[in-house]
């Protein structure tokens, strides 16, 4: 079997919010909580789930932007954790990231040259004429003309600066490039040109991604797996088609069941899961399954034990008690049950409506599909 080109195993962060003279913590913010997963040679992993639920956290602690608080990170089968200095920079001509603000993570007082040119300064010896004729090869690979390379980010609108951030990313022939929510600044038509650009590069390059977004229809536009967060954790992964065709975890169903579709009447008469309340607090997360208090399934046991990943035959793995209590659907996907209680599981929504009432949590909040 071919080991993963990034392999993370149970990550942890935890952030300290300090305050008053002596600087004592305050506040701990759990952001990410036991997160595994990999990424294949040429392959695209998309994280999804909602703000607040660690994507970027991911993203930064893999880069070894932020350290670890424990885990372990291994790219090329290295651990990352264990490299400092030239090691570490040298490690990192392999490992580059596309980051969500096309208007920020570009400096606005260089020209595009400079921009394209720092990586190649800094990791190899060019002239700054040779330098300047990569610049100018890497903004053609993105759709640019080379004569854009005296202008400055101001003069490009939002999804031309993502395509020289794009660039940047390229200019050191990185084996994984890290996208961090790269469209979602982006227009809806801009989107779509920049994600086929990134699916050329991957084919023309053998370029794999680790594609953050919360958008589920552009995650699978581009990618051949997909994990699913909530509040640190990652409660799904699996092929995108098993994902999207037949997910395993409620969150997953809940998440699907918002994607808008192109069909209007499809649209109206499709029945959409809204869950109750808001995400919790990652300072105070919930015991047990941290989506027990918004799972239109919850049982007991949810509340007080989190549940083990559960390897599919598909690949991939569920962390969920529907499949090993309750209703134990082993791996089977969760619509296979009826509709919850009928305060969260919806039909089309109304106009105006009420707030969901909470759910029962003495009693299992979904029948069994076979009456049980």
């Amino acid at each position: 079997m071919t080991e993963p080109l990034l392999r993370a195993t149970d990550l942890v962060k935890t952030f300290v919010r300090r305050s008053g003279v002596l600087r004592r913590p305050t506040v701990r913010i759990s952001a990410v909580d036991r997160a595994s997963f990999e990424v294949g040679e040429s392959e695209t992993l998309g994280v999804v789930g909602e703000s607040g639920s660690g994507k970027s956290t991911v993203a930064r602690l893999v880069s070894r932007l932020v350290d670890l608080d424990a885990g372990r990170v291994e790219f090329a089968g290295v651990d990352l954790g264990t490299l400092a200095g030239r090691q570490l920079r040298r490690a990192r001509r392999d490992l580059q990231l596309v980051f969500q603000d096309p208007y920020s993570s570009l400096d606005p007082s260089a020209s595009i040259a400079d921009i394209l040119g720092e990586p190649l300064e800094a990791h190899f010896t060019m002239s700054r004429r040779e330098r300047r004729r990569r610049a100018g090869e890497l903004l053609e690979r993105v759709g640019l003309a080379p004569e854009h390379l005296n202008r400055r980010p101001a003069q490009f609108s939002g999804g031309q600066r993502q395509r020289i951030a794009i660039a940047r990313a390229l200019a050191l022939g990185p084996k994984l490039i890290i996208c961090d929510e790269p469209v979602s600044a982006l227009d809806v038509s801009i989107q779509s040109q920049v994600l086929n650009l990134l699916k050329d590069l991957q084919d023309a390059d053998g370029i794999a991604y680790l594609f953050i977004a919360h958008d589920l229809a552009v995650v699978r536009h581009l990618s051949h797996r997909i994990a699913v967060m909530y509040l640190g954790q990652i409660m799904e992964t699996g092929p995108a088609e098993d994902v999207y065709t037949a997910p395993k975890h409620p969150y997953t169903e809940a998440l699907l069941s918002a994607i808008p579709l192109p069909d209007p009447p499809a649209q109206r008469a499709r029945k959409r899961i809204v869950l109750a309340g808001d995400i919790p607090s990652p300072a105070n997360p919930p015991g047990g399954c941290r989506f027990h208090t918004r799972c239109p399934y919850a049982m007991p046991v949810c509340m007080t034990q989190r549940p083990a990943p559960l390897p599919l035959a598909g690949g991939g793995w569920v962390a969920c008690h529907l499949h090993t209590d309750g209703p134990r659907l082993g791996g089977r996907s969760v619509t296979e049950l009826r509709a919850p209680t009928p305060a969260l599981h919806v039909g089309p929504i109304p106009a105006v409506s009420r707030a969901p009432s909470a759910p029962d949590r003495h009693q299992p909040a979904y029948e069994h599909p076979d009456g049980g």
